[in-house]
């Protein structure tokens, strides 16, 4: 009985805890001034709303499989939505998205190798 209440209150705070880094994501894209630090603020903010809702999956459900299905779910979104995340700011720096002019510093201008410094 009281096992059962407190996996509820559990899958709860796993739910809040993963809807409010859901937010974070958001406001971070709407709030930030340029293409990277958008990508930065959803890559983060995102994999840790997907581990609160995996988390809150994994408490809930009652199926050994469904449980185990959000535990691979999990795993898998935190090797790859970083991965993700760097492939498109790296492509967008290829393709001469600039910086904003507050940035403090630019380490790939150093290297030559890209388009955005020709």
């Amino acid at each position: 009985m009281y096992m059962i209440k407190l996996a509820g209150y559990l899958g709860e705070f796993f739910l809040i805890f993963g809807s409010l880094f859901f937010l974070i994501a958001c406001l971070g894209i709407v709030r930030f001034p340029d293409l990277y630090t958008r990508v930065h603020a959803a890559s983060k903010a995102a994999t840790l709303g997907v581990a609160g809702i995996g988390l809150c999956a994994f408490i809930i459900l009652d199926s050994t499989a469904a449980s185990t299905r959000s535990l691979l779910f999990i795993g898998f979104f935190f090797l790859t939505a970083p991965v993700a995340s760097h492939m498109i700011s790296r492509a967008a720096y290829t393709l001469g998205v600039h910086l904003v002019p507050k940035s403090a510093r630019d380490d790939l201008k150093k290297s030559g190798h890209f388009a955005s410094e020709k």
